[in-house]
């Protein structure tokens, strides 16, 4: 049963992984048109400037959890790999529920007032040019942290089944 929810939560993640690097590359077509744009025709976009901080900002909010996903988060790791495999498993546990979460708690209950302002306001870019409906952007912020949480379940989950299969 544990398996299968975690199965769900990982083939989530996974697609959350390609919708993630569909962005990079439309990111790195952004940032190539603005170079060509500036250098070979002396002309620049201000939108598509900071639609390149926007979509870098989306490809790290999201990246965050599919790092969870594939451990490639940052760690002490010069303590961390000198111990026992079911040690590893509770140490992940233990800091995924009392450090990663509610930290991401945190920051999503932090932000939605921020967000609430600007789709309020109707915040655009301060820059003539610029994106305007600014709270789409902001709303990626908790948006992200949810995805983090998310990731968070499936990683707490994928350590119990270790512990799991270590103690048969």
């Amino acid at each position: 049963m544990i398996k299968t929810i975690q199965n769900f939560f990982d083939k989530t993640i996974d697609f959350m992984g390609r919708v993630i690097s569909w962005l990079l590359l439309l990111l790195v077509l952004n940032v190539l048109f603005d170079v060509v744009m500036r250098y070979f025709f002396h002309n620049s976009s201000v939108g598509m400037q900071e639609m390149e901080w926007h979509l870098f900002a989306v490809i790290i909010l999201y990246g965050v959890g599919f790092a969870l996903k594939t451990d490639s988060h940052v760690r002490v790791d010069f303590l961390y790999d000198n111990f026992a495999p079911s040690t590893k498993n509770y140490i992940n546990i233990f800091g995924t529920i009392f450090f990663l979460i509610p930290v991401a708690v945190l920051i999503i209950t932090g932000s939605t007032e921020f967000i609430k302002d600007a789709y309020i306001t109707s915040e655009i870019s301060e820059d003539p040019g610029g994106l305007t409906h600014r709270w789409i952007i902001k709303a990626m912020i908790p948006a992200g942290f949810i995805f983090l949480i998310f990731s968070a379940i499936s990683y707490i989950l994928k350590n119990i089944i270790e512990l799991r299969e270590v103690k048969k």
